[in-house]
Protein backbone atom coordinates (compact mmCIF):
# COMPACT_ATOMS: atom_id res chain seq x y z
CA UNK A 1 0.00 0.00 0.00
CA UNK A 2 2.80 2.21 0.94
CA UNK A 3 4.40 1.79 -1.81
CA UNK A 4 1.33 2.40 -4.40
CA UNK A 5 1.16 5.86 -2.45
CA UNK A 6 4.64 6.71 -3.55
CA UNK A 7 4.12 6.04 -7.16
CA UNK A 8 1.71 7.76 -7.41
CA UNK A 9 3.25 11.12 -5.73
CA UNK A 10 6.20 10.58 -8.14
CA UNK A 11 4.26 10.04 -10.96
CA UNK A 12 2.19 13.44 -9.67
CA UNK A 13 5.51 15.18 -9.31
CA UNK A 14 6.76 14.16 -12.94
CA UNK A 15 3.57 15.86 -14.24
CA UNK A 16 4.54 18.95 -12.53
CA UNK A 17 7.77 19.19 -13.35
CA UNK A 18 6.59 18.58 -16.95
CA UNK A 19 4.18 21.12 -16.53
CA UNK A 20 7.19 23.77 -15.24
CA UNK A 21 9.08 22.95 -17.71
CA UNK A 22 6.57 23.36 -20.61
CA UNK A 23 5.57 26.85 -19.36
CA UNK A 24 9.48 27.77 -19.06
CA UNK A 25 10.40 26.99 -22.47
CA UNK A 26 7.06 28.60 -23.69
CA UNK A 27 8.10 31.67 -21.72
CA UNK A 28 11.64 31.64 -23.15
CA UNK A 29 10.82 30.97 -26.51
CA UNK A 30 8.46 34.21 -26.20
CA UNK A 31 11.28 36.20 -24.73
CA UNK A 32 13.32 35.28 -27.91
CA UNK A 33 10.38 35.53 -30.16
CA UNK A 34 10.10 38.88 -28.82
CA UNK A 35 13.90 40.00 -28.84
CA UNK A 36 14.40 38.83 -32.26
CA UNK A 37 12.55 41.46 -34.09
CA UNK A 38 12.76 45.50 -33.20
CA UNK A 39 10.47 48.44 -34.38
CA UNK A 40 11.62 51.93 -35.60
CA UNK A 41 9.40 54.76 -34.72
CA UNK A 42 8.16 56.72 -37.54
CA UNK A 43 10.58 59.40 -38.51
CA UNK A 44 13.58 57.65 -37.37
CA UNK A 45 16.03 55.29 -38.24
CA UNK A 46 17.61 52.35 -36.10
CA UNK A 47 21.23 51.67 -35.83
CA UNK A 48 22.15 48.37 -35.00
CA UNK A 49 24.80 47.34 -31.86
CA UNK A 50 26.12 43.88 -31.40
CA UNK A 51 27.86 43.41 -28.59
CA UNK A 52 28.63 47.03 -28.17
CA UNK A 53 30.01 47.47 -31.29
CA UNK A 54 28.11 49.90 -33.75
CA UNK A 55 27.08 48.95 -37.25
CA UNK A 56 27.64 50.82 -40.20
CA UNK A 57 23.71 49.52 -41.79
CA UNK A 58 20.81 51.83 -40.71
CA UNK A 59 17.83 50.66 -40.37
CA UNK A 60 14.92 52.34 -42.02
CA UNK A 61 10.81 52.55 -40.36
CA UNK A 62 9.65 49.31 -39.17
CA UNK A 63 9.59 46.11 -37.80
CA UNK A 64 13.27 44.56 -38.34
CA UNK A 65 14.93 41.02 -37.46
CA UNK A 66 18.07 40.76 -34.73
CA UNK A 67 20.00 38.20 -33.21
CA UNK A 68 18.11 37.83 -29.64
CA UNK A 69 19.94 38.91 -26.60
CA UNK A 70 23.33 40.01 -28.63
CA UNK A 71 21.82 42.63 -30.92
CA UNK A 72 20.00 45.99 -30.10
CA UNK A 73 18.97 48.48 -31.95
CA UNK A 74 19.02 52.67 -31.07
CA UNK A 75 16.71 55.12 -32.45
CA UNK A 76 17.59 58.35 -33.76
CA UNK A 77 15.60 61.25 -34.10
CA UNK A 78 15.80 62.22 -38.22
CA UNK A 79 12.86 64.73 -38.06
CA UNK A 80 13.10 68.87 -37.89
CA UNK A 81 14.18 69.18 -34.19
CA UNK A 82 14.29 72.91 -32.80
CA UNK A 83 17.09 74.84 -30.46
CA UNK A 84 17.13 77.91 -29.03
CA UNK A 85 20.38 79.79 -27.78
CA UNK A 86 20.91 82.96 -25.69
CA UNK A 87 24.70 84.12 -25.64
CA UNK A 88 26.43 87.60 -24.86
CA UNK A 89 29.00 88.81 -26.86
CA UNK A 90 30.93 91.78 -27.80
CA UNK A 91 30.85 93.69 -31.05
CA UNK A 92 33.68 95.38 -33.03
CA UNK A 93 33.13 98.60 -31.19
CA UNK A 94 33.30 96.61 -27.83
CA UNK A 95 29.58 97.45 -27.07
CA UNK A 96 27.63 94.13 -24.93
CA UNK A 97 25.04 92.26 -27.26
CA UNK A 98 22.56 89.89 -25.66
CA UNK A 99 21.41 87.66 -28.36
CA UNK A 100 18.84 84.98 -28.86
CA UNK A 101 19.53 82.08 -31.81
CA UNK A 102 16.55 79.86 -33.08
CA UNK A 103 17.10 76.84 -35.69
CA UNK A 104 15.41 74.41 -36.74
CA UNK A 105 18.02 71.23 -38.01
CA UNK A 106 18.02 67.32 -38.66
CA UNK A 107 20.11 64.64 -38.32
CA UNK A 108 20.71 62.92 -42.25
CA UNK A 109 19.84 59.55 -42.21
CA UNK A 110 22.94 58.36 -43.94
CA UNK A 111 24.73 59.86 -40.43
CA UNK A 112 23.13 58.17 -37.93
CA UNK A 113 25.10 55.69 -37.16
CA UNK A 114 28.25 58.04 -37.63
CA UNK A 115 26.72 60.51 -34.81
CA UNK A 116 25.36 57.53 -32.77
CA UNK A 117 29.31 56.15 -32.64
CA UNK A 118 31.44 59.48 -32.60
CA UNK A 119 28.65 61.63 -30.22
CA UNK A 120 25.88 60.00 -28.92
CA UNK A 121 21.82 60.80 -28.86
CA UNK A 122 22.69 64.40 -26.87
CA UNK A 123 24.19 65.81 -29.49
CA UNK A 124 22.08 68.90 -29.56
CA UNK A 125 23.73 69.81 -26.11
CA UNK A 126 27.12 68.17 -27.28
CA UNK A 127 27.41 69.61 -30.89
CA UNK A 128 24.73 72.46 -32.05
CA UNK A 129 24.11 73.98 -28.96
CA UNK A 130 28.20 74.93 -28.42
CA UNK A 131 28.61 75.67 -32.70
CA UNK A 132 25.75 78.35 -31.85
CA UNK A 133 27.75 80.07 -29.05
CA UNK A 134 31.06 80.43 -30.82
CA UNK A 135 29.53 81.65 -34.16
CA UNK A 136 27.56 84.20 -33.29
CA UNK A 137 30.82 85.57 -30.87
CA UNK A 138 32.69 85.70 -33.41
CA UNK A 139 29.98 86.96 -36.73
CA UNK A 140 29.40 90.28 -34.05
CA UNK A 141 32.67 90.74 -33.30
CA UNK A 142 33.45 92.06 -37.13
CA UNK A 143 30.53 94.21 -36.79
CA UNK A 144 30.71 97.37 -34.72
CA UNK A 145 26.91 97.47 -32.69
CA UNK A 146 25.56 99.67 -35.35
CA UNK A 147 26.16 97.54 -38.32
CA UNK A 148 24.82 94.99 -36.51
CA UNK A 149 21.28 96.37 -36.34
CA UNK A 150 21.58 98.18 -40.33
CA UNK A 151 22.94 94.73 -41.98
CA UNK A 152 20.76 92.45 -39.77
CA UNK A 153 20.04 90.28 -43.11
CA UNK A 154 23.78 89.96 -44.00
CA UNK A 155 24.66 89.10 -40.31
CA UNK A 156 22.39 86.19 -40.13
CA UNK A 157 23.49 84.74 -43.49
CA UNK A 158 26.65 84.88 -41.69
CA UNK A 159 26.06 83.29 -39.15
CA UNK A 160 24.15 80.77 -40.44
CA UNK A 161 27.08 79.71 -43.14
CA UNK A 162 29.50 79.55 -39.54
CA UNK A 163 27.13 77.01 -37.90
CA UNK A 164 26.66 74.85 -40.78
CA UNK A 165 30.41 74.50 -41.47
CA UNK A 166 30.88 73.48 -37.96
CA UNK A 167 27.92 70.62 -37.54
CA UNK A 168 27.70 69.32 -41.30
CA UNK A 169 30.49 67.10 -40.99
CA UNK A 170 29.39 65.38 -37.91
CA UNK A 171 25.94 64.63 -40.07
CA UNK A 172 23.41 67.37 -39.15
CA UNK A 173 22.20 70.22 -41.70
CA UNK A 174 19.99 73.71 -40.55
CA UNK A 175 16.64 73.90 -42.03
CA UNK A 176 16.08 77.04 -40.45
CA UNK A 177 18.21 80.24 -39.32
CA UNK A 178 16.42 82.77 -36.98
CA UNK A 179 18.08 85.62 -35.40
CA UNK A 180 15.50 86.42 -32.36
CA UNK A 181 16.53 89.24 -31.29
CA UNK A 182 19.81 91.47 -30.51
CA UNK A 183 19.68 93.24 -27.61
CA UNK A 184 21.98 96.33 -26.61
CA UNK A 185 22.75 98.32 -23.54
CA UNK A 186 20.28 101.51 -21.90
CA UNK A 187 23.33 103.82 -22.83
CA UNK A 188 23.85 102.30 -26.62
CA UNK A 189 19.84 102.18 -27.10
CA UNK A 190 20.00 106.18 -26.12
CA UNK A 191 22.66 106.99 -28.23
CA UNK A 192 21.27 105.53 -31.51
CA UNK A 193 17.86 107.30 -30.44
CA UNK A 194 19.95 110.66 -30.13
CA UNK A 195 21.39 110.06 -33.40
CA UNK A 196 18.48 109.19 -35.59
CA UNK A 197 17.35 112.35 -33.94
CA UNK A 198 19.75 114.43 -34.97
CA UNK A 199 19.66 112.80 -38.10
CA UNK A 200 16.54 113.67 -39.29
CA UNK A 201 16.71 117.20 -37.66
CA UNK A 202 19.88 117.48 -40.50
CA UNK A 203 17.19 116.06 -43.23
CA UNK A 204 15.04 118.63 -42.39
CA UNK A 205 16.86 121.79 -42.19
CA UNK A 206 18.19 120.62 -45.84
CA UNK A 207 15.11 119.92 -47.17
CA UNK A 208 13.98 123.34 -45.91
CA UNK A 209 17.19 124.98 -47.55
CA UNK A 210 16.52 122.96 -50.46
CA UNK A 211 13.12 124.56 -50.71
CA UNK A 212 14.41 128.27 -49.83
CA UNK A 213 16.72 127.73 -52.73
CA UNK A 214 14.07 126.88 -54.91
CA UNK A 215 11.79 129.76 -54.25
CA UNK A 216 14.13 132.39 -54.50
CA UNK A 217 15.36 130.71 -57.93
CA UNK A 218 11.81 131.22 -58.74
CA UNK A 219 11.55 134.96 -57.49
CA UNK A 220 14.59 135.84 -59.39
CA UNK A 221 13.47 133.78 -62.44
CA UNK A 222 10.00 135.85 -62.21
CA UNK A 223 12.15 139.19 -61.74
CA UNK A 224 13.81 138.63 -64.50
CA UNK A 225 10.72 137.63 -66.88
CA UNK A 226 8.99 140.65 -65.64
CA UNK A 227 12.15 142.69 -66.08
CA UNK A 228 12.38 141.39 -70.18
CA UNK A 229 8.46 141.99 -70.38
CA UNK A 230 9.05 145.47 -68.74
CA UNK A 231 11.94 145.91 -71.23
CA UNK A 232 9.68 144.39 -74.46
CA UNK A 233 7.28 146.75 -73.96
CA UNK A 234 9.09 150.02 -73.36
CA UNK A 235 11.00 149.41 -76.56
CA UNK A 236 7.70 148.87 -78.40
CA UNK A 237 6.21 152.25 -77.32
CA UNK A 238 6.40 154.63 -79.82
CA UNK A 239 4.53 158.03 -80.24
CA UNK A 240 2.29 156.67 -82.82
CA UNK A 241 1.50 154.31 -80.46
CA UNK A 242 0.38 156.93 -77.62
CA UNK A 243 -1.72 158.83 -80.29
CA UNK A 244 -3.56 155.36 -81.27
CA UNK A 245 -4.07 154.39 -77.86
CA UNK A 246 -5.55 157.95 -77.01
CA UNK A 247 -7.94 158.00 -80.38
CA UNK A 248 -9.31 154.54 -79.17
CA UNK A 249 -10.16 156.37 -76.01
CA UNK A 250 -11.22 160.02 -77.53
CA UNK A 251 -15.13 160.77 -77.11
CA UNK A 252 -14.37 162.94 -80.44
CA UNK A 253 -14.52 166.27 -78.01
CA UNK A 254 -11.42 168.31 -77.98
CA UNK A 255 -10.87 170.46 -75.01
CA UNK A 256 -11.90 174.04 -75.17
CA UNK A 257 -9.48 176.77 -74.33
CA UNK A 258 -9.82 180.89 -73.74
CA UNK A 259 -7.46 181.81 -76.10
CA UNK A 260 -6.81 181.31 -80.14
CA UNK A 261 -4.17 179.04 -79.88
CA UNK A 262 -4.29 175.92 -81.62
CA UNK A 263 -5.59 172.43 -80.89
CA UNK A 264 -3.53 170.21 -78.32
CA UNK A 265 -3.30 167.43 -80.53
CA UNK A 266 -2.76 167.40 -84.21
CA UNK A 267 -4.67 164.25 -84.76
CA UNK A 268 -5.32 164.64 -88.84
CA UNK A 269 -1.90 163.38 -89.31
CA UNK A 270 -3.67 159.76 -87.47
CA UNK A 271 -7.12 159.50 -88.18
CA UNK A 272 -6.43 159.89 -92.10
CA UNK A 273 -9.44 160.99 -94.29
CA UNK A 274 -12.39 158.88 -92.29
CA UNK A 275 -13.07 161.73 -90.01
CA UNK A 276 -13.33 165.51 -90.87
CA UNK A 277 -10.18 167.81 -89.76
CA UNK A 278 -11.72 169.48 -86.62
CA UNK A 279 -10.90 173.07 -86.27
CA UNK A 280 -10.47 174.47 -82.61
CA UNK A 281 -13.15 176.24 -81.15
CA UNK A 282 -12.78 180.14 -80.63
CA UNK A 283 -14.06 182.54 -78.35
CA UNK A 284 -15.55 186.32 -80.26
CA UNK A 285 -14.92 189.52 -77.96
CA UNK A 286 -17.99 190.82 -76.76
CA UNK A 287 -18.93 193.53 -78.33
CA UNK A 288 -19.27 196.76 -76.45
CA UNK A 289 -22.35 197.79 -75.13
CA UNK A 290 -23.68 194.33 -75.01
Amino acid sequence: MANNTYVNLNNQNGKVNKIIITVVIVFVLLILGFSSFAIVSPGHTGVVVTLGKVSDKVLEEGIHFKLPFIQSVEQIDNRVLKTEVESNAASKDLQTISSKVSINYRVNKSSSADIYKNVGSDFTNVIVNPAIQECVKSIAAKYTAEQLITNRAIVSTEMEEAISQKINPYGLSIEVFNIVNFDFSEEFNKAIEAKQTAQQSALKAEQDLARIKVEAEQTVEKAKAEAEAYKLKNEQITDKVIMMEFIDKWNGELPKVASDAGALFDVSSYIGDNIEEVQPETTEPASNGE
